[in-house]
């Protein structure tokens, strides 16, 4: 992965260009670790060699992962970035273009990038935190919650 401030201040801009092999998920997850993001809005475009998008089954309370084995093109790439109980945390969607012009899309669970991925994270100034709800299964976006980066930080170490 490499990456590149294109704005500073309390709005800060980045491009994230991931390399083929990496996983998407995983590095983006890193990335908002490691510049301690809080609220952030994510879009990107480019391929993967294989992914897997989810279909949220509120029965269930999980994803149904819907694995995507073949070279696919991300036509779309979007979410958000917020504070969760394990710190800066992705939420991202994806509509993948297969070969037939079909789609598939969801939830990103995973994608390994080929041959890139160009991504652009959009940082604020707020804080945003989410807050897991266990009749629904998942952390949502909590508008009232107001858990800053450096208290996700603290509840981490």
């Amino acid at each position: 992965m490499k990456w590149q401030q294109v704005q500073g201040g309390p709005s800060a801009v980045y491009v994230v260009v991931l390399e083929a092999g990496e996983d998407a998920v995983a590095e983006l997850g890193a990335f908002a670790r490691d510049r301690s993001l809080g609220a952030s809005q994510v879009t990107a475009v480019g391929a993967f060699s294989e992914a897997v998008v989810g279909w949220f089954d509120r029965r269930a309370k999980d994803y149904r992962r819907i694995p995507v084995e073949e070279q696919c093109e991300v036509l779309s790439l979007l979410g958000d970035v917020a504070v969760a109980a394990e710190g800066p945390t992705p939420h991202l969607h994806a509509v993948l273009g297969l070969s037939d012009g079909s789609t598939r899309g969801g939830h990103l669970l995973s994608g390994r990038v080929w041959p890139t991925l160009e991504v652009v994270v959009r940082d604020s100034p707020a804080e945003l935190a989410k807050t897991h709800h266990p009749d629904i299964g998942l952390a949502l976006i909590d508008p009232g919650r107001t858990e800053s980066r450096s208290d996700a930080q603290e509840a981490r170490s």
